[in-house]
Order: C-alpha cells, then sequence, then structure tokens
C-alpha cells in the first residue's frame, strides 16, 4: 500500500520533471556524436531508467547503496586466484570459500 503511493509519487515527478527539464539543444549542423546534454539530463535519464532500483532503496532497508562491500570480500579470493592460477581440484576450491 505505502510502496503503491510511492511509486505513484516517483511518476509524479517525473510527469513534473519531464514537463520542467529544458528540453535538449538541437545539434548544429556539420557536427558529429552524440549532442552534449547537460548534467540535469544525464541524472533524470538515469533516474527514469533505474526506477525500480531507486524505488528499491526506499522500499528496502538493507539494501546497500554501492557494491563496494562485495567488491572488498571478493577481493581476497581474486588475488588468491592470480597469485596460485587455479585449485587443483573443485572440492578444493570449495573448501577456500568455507573459510573465507
Amino acid at each position: 500500500r505505502e510502496y503503491d503511493a510511492l511509486q505513484q509519487h516517483y511518476r509524479n515527478i517525473r510527469t513534473r520533471g519531464d514537463r520542467e527539464l529544458p528540453p535538449i539543444p538541437v545539434m548544429q549542423s556539420g557536427k558529429r556524436g552524440p549532442v552534449a546534454k547537460s548534467d540535469a539530463h544525464n541524472l533524470w535519464e538515469r533516474l527514469k531508467e533505474h526506477q525500480s532500483a531507486v524505488l528499491l532503496l526506499a522500499r528496502e532497508s538493507n539494501v546497500l547503496l554501492t557494491n563496494n562491500r562485495t567488491e572488498r570480500d571478493l577481493r581476497i579470493s581474486k588475488v588468491k586466484q592470480k597469485v596460485s592460477g587455479c585449485f587443483r581440484k573443485a572440492e578444493f576450491a570449495q573448501a577456500y570459500c568455507r573459510i573465507s
């Protein structure tokens, strides 16, 4: 119930933002490549593209904002893999995963 209201509020903000955000400038003739957009436009597009992830942060309090913790947890095993090259048997790899 609260989540549905939050989704509706997010959609209302997006609709209002679509109206208020200045238009993207037209590309001049003779220029190549994508049109340079402002930081506000780029942020707005990311918020529209990742709506479910943004709302997940609001709904679930245990979701981490970044993946830094995961990367730190995996770093030790990645270093082990680089140093030794590989594990000789699958059960050794499983044992290492249990330890770390």
